[in-house]
């Protein structure tokens, strides 16, 4: 197959590394993004968004439509820019070519950090799940193995994620069913009382700072469409592999997500749900499953390794881009010459990530990466309104920016200062560097 025109060598310029190799199909594709939503979500976003909007049902699943149509949005500018520059980066290239280094810098640095500390608060997330007392030690051991298996090649990880995210829909559909075929499901519990009349009425309810923070920290779920875009270098025929795989991907990710959460609604209620540590367990206990429980916690903990495995081909493949382009060491750049994958990216994302998940709480780092991760898509998305395309597109590129600020806006105060101060210091790093004149 014809090589991308990134990957072949100017007449000017000495031949660089052979790029990495393009073997993902849409079905691939698909999978590595529902590996990294479905585990990120499900398991660790539904308590506190239901915190955050209060006990109403009808209040969380329309956060959960809010975060959806914002995350829309920007799976539309994502794979409408990943069709027109399918290079490993994701938005930092597109905000590179679109709207200037700075903008692409200003993405990669923000997805980079605050996707690292996604990966550590995954990894401690198998620990929780499979052996409490020893969550540390698990979470060291699970990011060295799915390093190991990022390793081996792109198509290898793509095949071990397909394996976890059919693992995960078993069970999240056995959650479903158990809950709503239960004597313990109410469907009361999905409406939001007296004060809710449809969604204005929803929106007073819950208040429309809490309405929005919980969107905020719910599309922190839908970010895993991301990683196709990242692996866009890596994607066969991605001019149509990657525009079809983004939107099926979120489409299956948001069936899931309302399904389970009508599931879980049904047999909790806002209120015990906003309490509960362990969402779909707790839920299936409730429906009179008890047995079931284990089975949903190992669930929990695969769903936590298809989301890890996608974080770490994500933030490498954004490294060794920016890495090309010095604004990260250029060792970081390297190829290797068989397996085609970014080895020493991904060997220094590992290594930093095993030290985080040694060291460090990071439950806080939902909220951190939802920051971060906004700022990433409002810059897709002002790249995206530049492409030459017709009113809609446009339309879908503005919602999707004022999406992102709103929701970025909204957070805890505590995420959104501490995702403030990194995107400064990366803005800071890159005009001391500018100043400078030279590269790392």
């Amino acid at each position: 197959m014809e090589e991308s025109p990134v990957d072949e060598p100017s007449a000017h310029k000495p031949p660089r590394d052979p790029g990495l190799k393009r073997t993902l199909g849409v079905f691939d594709a698909v999978v590595v993004g529902l590996g990294a939503m479905i585990g990120a979500g499900i398991f660790a976003a539904l308590a506190p968004a239901a915190r955050a909007v209060g006990p109403a049902g009808a209040a969380l699943l329309t956060a959960l439509g809010l975060a959806a149509v914002v995350a829309y949005c920007n799976a539309r500018s994502s794979a409408r820019l990943a069709a027109r520059y399918p290079s490993s980066g994701g938005t930092y290239v597109y905000g590179r070519e679109r709207l200037g280094p700075f903008w692409g810098y200003l993405a990669g640095w923000g997805f980079v950090v605050g996707k690292t500390a996604s990966c550590a608060a995954m990894a401690l997330t198998v620990g929780a799940y499979l052996w409490p007392e020893r969550q540390h030690a698990v979470a060291v051991a699970a990011v060295l193995a799915l390093t190991a298996a990022s390793y081996g090649g792109v198509q290898k990880s793509a095949r071990i994620a397909r394996v976890i995210v059919a693992a995960v829909l078993v069970v999240l559909a056995a959650v479903v069913v158990v809950c709503l075929t239960s004597h313990a499901a109410e469907p009361g519990r999905l409406g939001g009382g007296p004060a809710v009349d449809g969604l204005w009425g929803v929106a007073r309810g819950a208040g429309v700072a809490g309405l929005l923070q919980g969107a905020g920290l719910l599309f922190f779920a839908f970010a895993g469409y991301a990683r196709i875009t990242t692996l866009g270098e890596e994607v066969r025929d991605p001019d149509r592999t990657i525009p079809r795989a983004v939107p099926i991907a979120l489409g299956i990710a948001l069936l899931v997500y309302a399904a389970v959460a009508v599931a879980v609604l049904t047999v909790l209620g806002g209120g015990a749900l906003a309490e509960s540590t362990a969402p779909p367990a707790d839920a299936v206990r409730a429906a009179g499953w008890p047995g079931l429980a284990p089975v949903v916690r190992a669930g929990a903990a695969l769903a936590a390794l298809g989301s890890l495995l996608a974080l770490v081909l994500g933030v490498s493949r954004t490294a060794l881009a920016m890495a090309r382009d010095g604004h990260l060491p250029r060792v970081l750049a390297a190829v290797h010459p068989r397996r085609r994958v970014p080895h020493h990216a991904e060997f220094a994302v590992g290594t930093v990530v095993a030290l985080l998940a040694a060291t460090t709480d990071l439950r806080g780092a939902i909220g951190f990466s939802s920051f971060g991760v906004l700022a990433y898509y409002a810059i897709a998305n002002a790249s995206a309104w530049t492409l030459d395309s017709g009113v809609k597109d446009r339309a879908g590129a503005a919602v999707g920016l004022a999406g992102c600020v709103a929701l970025a806006c909204a957070l805890p105060l505590a995420s959104a200062v501490a995702g403030a101060a990194v995107l400064l210091s990366g803005a800071a790093v890159y005009a001391v560097r500018s100043r400078r004149g030279h590269a790392m």
